[in-house]
């Protein structure tokens, strides 16, 4: 079970500005949420050590560096025992294709983002990581026509 990490309006202001823009300057963020440069660069360290901030990132444009497919695809496992799902876990975690996965509930095992560069290429991600594996009993992929909002910013109220 997840511990909740104990953060203040201060912390939260903080967060919502850096997850639109890590490389805001950090007396800018001081100014925006009437702290001093220096109480905001440690309650940021407090955060990234306690787990709050988890890593900074860059978030790239698939089309720009040639990934055209996105996919979202449903996968059932042959069964929910915990070695398979263990299995799966690792698998779907080591792809470096699949952006985003979720072990659901609902009549499904995983539900996951994946991006490719072509569909050739798509295709060869879904044998390998579906077709030719003896635990998914099946998939269903749905393939993204536009990219209408993407990105991980959380609601922070």
């Amino acid at each position: 079970m997840n511990q909740t990490t104990k953060i203040d309006l201060f912390d939260r202001a903080i967060l919502r500005l850096i997850q639109r823009d890590t490389r805001m300057p950090q007396r800018a963020i001081a100014e925006a949420v009437n702290l001093s440069t220096a109480a905001v660069q440690r309650r940021i360290a407090a955060m990234e050590r306690s787990g709050v901030i988890v890593r900074n990132v860059a978030i790239v444009d698939p089309d720009q560096v040639g990934l055209g497919v996105t996919s979202i695809v449903e996968v059932n496992l042959v069964d929910e025992k915990a070695a398979r799902v263990d299995k799966a876990k690792q698998l779907f975690r080591d792809a470096p294709e699949v952006q985003q996965c979720y072990y659901v509930t609902g009549g499904r095992s995983f539900i996951m983002l994946i991006v490719a560069p072509d569909m050739r290429s798509y295709e060869a991600i879904t044998r390998r990581l579906f077709a030719e594996n003896e635990s998914v009993a099946s998939y269903h992929s749905y393939l993204a026509l536009n990219r209408v909002k993407a990105g991980m910013e959380l609601v922070i109220p």
